[in-house]
């Protein structure tokens, strides 16, 4: 479990974001959070793999 604390922690490191008020600006801050949040799931997935040993997204290989 402390993996996957360490993770979120990274993933919320520097993100002090100012307050949006165009929809344009609101629009491209959720594009940046939908990036993290998908890097994000990708390294819990490695992590997860790593740790139990099995290939849980398909790609053939663990990690």
């Amino acid at each position: 479990m402390g993996l996957f604390w360490n993770l979120i922690q990274q993933g919320q490191l520097g993100r002090h974001e100012t307050k949006v008020t165009t929809l344009e600006g609101r629009v491209a801050y959720l594009e940046r959070e939908l990036q993290r949040t998908q890097d994000l799931l990708v390294k819990t997935l490695k992590v997860l793999e790593e740790v139990s040993g099995k290939d849980y997204d398909g790609d053939g290989k663990i990690g």
